[in-house]
């Protein structure tokens, strides 16, 4: 159970790391400050005209090469409660989620050796941080929007996520190092 804690203080030191600066509340990169127009929708704070807003981390997922002891380890020797492993064959993967008093764990397992978290698992034999999740308020408009922005995406559209809610992935080099996924809110 040790390469689970080291994994988590892991992803959280990578997390805070690529992102410092980069999500800080009220700052967008190149964004400055703007009064907004009288009449429009509320905007994203530093983002004139935003059509959509970003909202919450709704969870961090971590890639396990054991579901069932990091279930364990998470369920058992920390105490938190601990959903049952749901397979997801339209992303390649079983997951359970972690329920934290602010957020969530997403516990990511390969379903097959297509799966993209086999992939990480390969170059990542412990397991490790696969992704941070962040609500939006219009998924449609924030897609439309980071194409415009030249931010890449790794669909076309929004699917269907493990919340039964549109969810989008973005490319990790054009978000400072890190896989975000936007989940409809």
């Amino acid at each position: 159970m040790a390469y689970v804690r080291k994994a988590v203080a892991a992803a959280v030191r990578a997390v805070m790391a690529a992102t410092a600066g980069f999500f800080r509340k009220g700052r967008t990169p190149g964004a400055r400050a703007s009064a907004g127009s009288a009449g429009s929708r509320p905007s994203t704070p530093n983002v004139p005209g935003a059509l959509w807003t970003l909202g919450r981390l709704n969870h961090v997922a971590v890639a396990v090469p054991d579901l069932e002891r990091a279930r364990s380890f998470y369920g058992d020797t920390l105490g938190a409660r601990v959903g049952e492993a749901a397979p997801l064959p339209e992303h390649g993967v079983s997951v359970v989620f972690v329920e934290l008093g602010n957020t969530k764990l997403e516990l990511l397992h390969p379903l097959g050796e297509d799966s993209p978290i086999a992939g990480f698992l390969q170059k990542n034999k412990v397991g490790g941080m696969h992704h941070i999740c962040i609500e939006v308020d219009d998924i449609e408009g924030a897609v439309a929007d980071l194409k415009e922005k030249k931010i890449r995406t790794l669909s076309e559209e929004a699917k269907i996520g493990a919340h039964g809610k549109p969810v989008i992935f973005l490319h990790p080099k054009d978000c400072g190092g890190v896989l975000v996924e936007l989940e409809q809110a």
